[in-house]
């Protein structure tokens, strides 16, 4: 069986039901400046307890097609974001 990709985040938004969006930071060297640019990626992933809130730290796991957008699947909040 293949090996599902998984991914360390900070959830960006909670607005949708059961839905999450996960920012998935990493930073990449320019090829000719040789300067480190961060780079953002945004996956929707599938919260069934709508545990997550704007900025926990999240591990997403790929799945099947849960949705025209949804690929991934809230595995586990790692750490809760701080209350103001």
């Amino acid at each position: 069986m293949k090996d599902r990709k998984e991914y360390i985040g900070r959830v960006s938004s909670n607005k949708m039901m059961k839905t999450v969006v996960v920012a998935i930071d990493r930073t990449v060297k320019h090829p000719r400046y040789k300067k480190y640019l961060k780079r953002t990626r945004h996956l929707k992933a599938h919260d069934e307890t709508n545990a997550c809130n704007v900025g926990d730290l999240v591990k997403v796991i790929e799945t099947r097609p849960l949705s025209a957008q949804k690929r991934w699947v809230v595995l586990d909040v790692l750490r809760r974001a701080k209350e103001l």
